[in-house]
This record gives C-alpha cells, structure tokens and sequence, in this order.
C-alpha cells in the first residue's frame, strides 16, 4: 500500500470539513475523488500535503506515519502535487518553474533527464521555454504545473482539479498524458470535478459528500452506477 489514509479528520475553525475520511491508493494506480463543490475534495489534498493539519487519523506514505511531517518533508519522500489553480510562478520563466519542482533533487543528470521527459510529453512547455510563466493561456499553465509536479520525480504525483477552466479540447489532451505517465509507472491520485473523465480515467474512485466518503468502487463500475450518473454525471 503507498498511500492509506484512516479515520482522518480536519476542522477549519470549528467547522469540521472531513469526517472520518478513509482512502487507499496501490502502487501503479490512478485513483480518482470525485464530488461537487465545496464536498471536501481540495481539503482532503491539502490534508495529504501537509498543507492543514489534520485534527484525527492518519495518514501513511510507504509505510510511514506522516500525520505529523513538514510539506517539505513530505515532497522529500515522493509526494508532490499539482495544485487546484496551477500555482506557477508567474514572474519566472517556464524552464525556472520546471526547475523550482525539482528543488529538493542533487542528481543533475537525473534531473536533465526528467526534463527532457516532461518537454516530450509537453512540447508546447518547450516552445515556451523562455518565456513567463504567467503570461501562459489556462492549458499551458496547467501543463507547467503537472510538469513541474514530475520534477520532483514523485512516487505519488497529486493533482487537484487538472480540467478547470479548460477547453474540451486540452482536457482531453491533459487525461490522455494523465494516463500515459501512469503507464510508464506514476501512481497517481486526482481530484476532479469532471466525475466522467475522472471515473473513465482511473482503476479506482472514492465519491465524497460533504467531508464524508460515501461511494467507492471500481471507476469503470462507478461511471455506470445509476446514483453517481444522477448526482455527478447529468443522467437523471
């Protein structure tokens, strides 16, 4: 098991926004986490960074208890993600942002390497190499973002919401790259709200509602459940 999360819980204030949440993630899969707006998909992503502190549970990475463990410490480890909003830095350049995701690396060959990988899966990252990364359009900016991601060279790539925003056309160039680099080997976990993507994507889903999960299952068997077509899909 890479990834086991149990009973975890997070308040913000004293609003409690997850519930008890339990989840895994097997190495090798894609896993998605569905839901409408404001289900708790985000916190639980920003729980699993570190970015809030959880109130109860646990989260497991590799075996390791790290409820407790420092963002940083966590990237370290191999889980890193891609934010909901793309997150780049707008005043440096694409090739500085794709740097910035491999800060935590002393293996410059590896990282020339994983470079060049991420400008094969996005050649338009390539064509706009020099240039700002704010000055990007939406897709482009989403692009940088998962590859930056990948600098990290994670065991656990996280992304939040990589369809937002986007034309039909680049989400579906981003889940067809989604599903290239679990092919060669990424476990990834994905938050989105485009429950048909998402379930046609992934090997498995959990479905939240309101901070608390209250589905799960194979995605394939998920995306043709007469509950989740009505809820999420439009399919009354």
């Amino acid at each position: 098991m890479l990834l086991e999360i149990e009973n975890m819980s997070l308040l913000y204030g004293r609003i409690q926004a997850l519930h008890g949440i339990s989840l895994t993630v097997d190495e090798g899969e894609i896993v998605a986490l569905i839901g409408a707006n404001g289900a708790g998909k985000t916190t639980t992503m920003r729980a699993i960074s570190g970015i809030r502190p959880i109130a109860s549970g646990s989260i497991r990475f590799g075996g390791e208890d790290i409820s407790k463990l420092r963002p940083d410490l966590r990237v370290r480890r191999g889980l890193c993600q891609a934010p909901e909003g793309r997150g780049v830095f707008p005043g440096m350049s694409v090739l500085e942002n794709l740097e910035m995701g491999a800060f935590t690396r002393r293996d410059s060959a590896g990282v020339a390497a994983d470079l060049d990988r991420v400008f094969q899966l996005f050649p338009r990252l390539l064509e706009r190499r020099k240039q700002p990364g704010g000055t990007l359009s939406g897709g482009e900016q989403q692009m940088l973002a998962v590859g930056r991601a990948l600098m990290s060279r994670p065991r656990l790539l996280l992304l939040d919401e990589p369809s937002m925003g986007l034309a039909p056309m680049l989400i579906q160039q981003i889940f067809a790259i989604i599903k290239e680099i679990n092919e060669q080997g990424m476990t990834v976990l994905v938050v989105e709200q485009n429950a048909h993507q998402a379930l046609s994507l992934a090997h498995r889903a959990y479905v939240l509602e309101t901070g608390r999960i209250v589905k799960s299952g194979i995605g394939s068997e998920l995306l043709h459940d007469e509950a989740v077509k009505e809820a999420y899909l439009g399919v009354a």
